[in-house]
């Protein structure tokens, strides 16, 4: 990575992945087990308030997928920037 350019490119794509996870764990942890909870306590999953289950097993169930998503998105923006591990 030799290209000033094609490093900050790289960077670009991996901000801009880090913000929209980061917007997706806010809304889960923040939005769905505080700020919503009065709105999602209308619905349930399992006999339980929908805001008391996300803010006790949804949100972690989304922090796993968001761990696998990051790393898979970002195992494609290496091999797009040619900065990728053999």
């Amino acid at each position: 990575m030799s290209n000033p350019k094609g490093g900050d490119a790289y960077w670009k794509a991996t901000i801009g992945l880090l913000t929209k996870i980061m917007i997706v764990w806010f809304l889960v942890s923040y939005g769905a087990g505080i700020l919503f909870v009065e709105q999602l306590n209308q619905f349930s999953i399992g006999g339980y308030p929908l805001g008391f289950w996300f803010a006790q097993q949804g949100s972690i169930y989304t922090f796993i997928i968001l761990i696998f998503y990051y790393a898979k998105k970002m195992g494609q923006i290496d091999r797009e920037h040619d900065v990728h591990e053999n």
